[in-house]
């Protein structure tokens, strides 16, 4: 009789490991992909953090970002060699003595819910048209095309201005503005994803079956059009939260004493070769949202899309 195979932590010495006959789970395979991409970790790691500082403003900030004392107006941040800098105002006050640490939290809450609320309304504007035009084709894609054509005519800064000039520039205004005239990447690439989703195999077999257009539409397309749904959403919140700077800066969009980051900079541009912190904090802050929206949403499609990554 041949001797029993020597046993090493209780499993048979040349037995094959489960994990090497296992293949690893769907769930395993993800976080793999997840943690393995460094974009997708960083923009999703800064935008957790400005989401936090946003939702948790009034406990972070140390000051009122609407109290104004001239007596401590243009304190300089306290990396600056100067008797003024103090740790009670980290990133110094504005020309009006408000705490810029104060306000620029507070900002990030402007920007989050202009950048969101504008890119739900035109992205369910946009979507509806896109697909809609993809899906049915014919007539119904030529009056879509029309709509995106004419919109694509008007010059989006100049259209904003226009008509926050004539209503009004409140901050619900201004995000039903943005909302309303950035709606047309949503509609095209919704379009060109449809129409090549539209003839496939398992379209076919579930209108053969006699679903609804409806449950179609629901269950068969936008599921396999989601990730660049995804992509188009975070570049238009991006272009929204732009957008809004850019009016804020030009006096259109949201209203003083408002902290917002880009009327933070249209405020300190007179400033700018004396106190350049004044229009490089807001502006930094800025730049690090776009940036992280941006890295979320490419991580986000290569994740879930590994196929089509470059």
């Amino acid at each position: 009789m041949s001797a029993p195979n020597p046993t090493i932590n209780g499993t048979l010495a040349g037995a094959p490991v489960v994990a090497q006959i296992l293949e690893p789970s769907p769930g395993a395979i993800l976080r793999r992909r997840i943690f393995g991409h460094v974009g997708l970790v960083l923009g999703g790691a800064f935008l957790v953090l400005i989401i936090a500082m946003a939702l948790l403003a009034p406990f972070l900030a140390p000051h009122d970002p609407l109290d104004q004392e001239l007596s401590r107006k243009l304190i300089p941040p306290i990396w600056h060699d100067s008797p003024k800098a103090t740790w009670e105002h980290p990133l110094g006050t504005d020309l009006f003595g408000r705490d810029y640490f104060s306000r620029l939290i507070y900002g990030s809450q402007i920007s989050l819910l202009i950048g969101f609320a504008a890119m739900l309304i035109s992205g369910v504007i946009g979507t509806t048209l896109g697909v809609l035009a993809g899906y049915f084709g014919g007539r119904v894609d030529m009056v879509v095309n029309f709509i995106i054509t004419t919109r694509l005519s008007m010059p989006v800064v100049l259209v904003a201005l226009a008509v926050v000039s004539l209503i009004g520039n409140s901050l619900w205004i201004v995000i039903w503005v943005l909302g309303l005239l950035i709606w047309d990447r949503f509609a095209v690439v919704m379009r060109s994803s449809t129409q090549q989703m539209r003839n496939l195999d398992y379209v076919a077999a579930a209108q053969a079956l006699g679903c609804s257009t409806f449950r179609i539409i629901v269950t068969e397309i936008m599921p396999n059009i989601l990730n660049n749904l995804i992509v188009v959403a975070t570049v238009e919140m991006a272009h929204a939260i732009l957008l809004e700077a850019a009016l804020s800066f030009l006096g259109l969009g949201v209203q003083p004493p408002a902290p917002s980051w880009g009327l933070m900079i249209a405020e300190g541009k007179g400033f700018m070769f004396f106190q350049p912190w004044l229009i490089g904090i807001p502006g930094a802050a800025l730049f690090i949202l776009i940036l992280s929206i941006n890295l979320l949403g490419d991580g986000v499609r290569d994740v879930t899309a590994p196929e089509n990554q470059n």
